[in-house]
């Protein structure tokens, strides 16, 4: 693949789309609520990722991948977000996403918002029904890290040229190993870490901060 002049890594929940993709999953099998609020304290750096992560999933057993269509059709994309990633390309650069969240999702939405490169957890599935397990490592904070630091090998992209956008503790490995941390709809200790904060619910704020 040719170099690209710069890359820009960012989460997918509530950072690129506005939504947590397990917690829509998780209405499905009616347990919305009760993943909603681990979520929330899995964001704020209060338990382990992966752990929680485990046990989040754990909620999602018994549901049909046929389901995935309805989670769908309920992402939403945040504000800019289109605006943001014509604009790496239209300067040389690559929109990366690692995710937390699952590949049975992202692989429709990250194409479809114009994303090169992604990763994610995947769901254990027997028979056509989640399983409540995670298929294979989990992508936790280190991952995050580990993805970056590829990607801007493989782009052949310098590290004080990367950049990484996200809003949970799970991110700020990832933005401590970039060239430019910043906190987008960010939980308050990934904003006292952050290089720099984003006020706004709008990504296409970012486009001046692109090299």
């Amino acid at each position: 693949m040719p170099d690209a002049r710069f890359l820009v890594v960012f989460d997918a929940d509530s950072t690129i789309i506005r939504n947590e993709v397990i917690e829509l999953i998780a209405d499905e099998a009616g347990r919305g609520a009760e993943v909603a609020a681990a979520t929330e304290a899995a964001m704020r750096g209060e338990v382990d990722f992966a752990t929680s992560l485990r046990s989040r999933v754990s909620e999602l057993t018994g549901v049909p991948i046929a389901a995935f269509g309805r989670v769908l059709s309920r992402i939403e994309p945040t504000p800019g977000v289109h605006e943001l990633i014509a604009a790496i390309h239209e300067r040389g650069g690559v929109a990366a996403v690692v995710s937390g969240g699952f590949h049975e999702i992202l692989d429709t939405v990250a194409p479809d918002l114009g994303v090169d490169v992604w990763r994610a957890n995947r769901l254990a599935v027997a028979d056509g029904i989640l399983t409540g397990s995670v298929d294979g490592d989990i992508v936790d904070a280190a991952a995050k890290a580990s993805a970056l630091r590829e990607w801007s090998l493989s782009y052949g992209v310098a590290p004080e040229t990367t950049i990484a956008v996200g809003d949970g503790a799970n991110d700020l490995m990832m933005m401590d190993v970039a060239g430019l941390g910043i906190a987008f709809n960010a939980k308050p200790a990934v904003r006292l870490r952050a290089d720099l904060v984003a006020e706004r619910v709008d990504l296409a704020q970012l486009i001046p901060l692109l090299p």
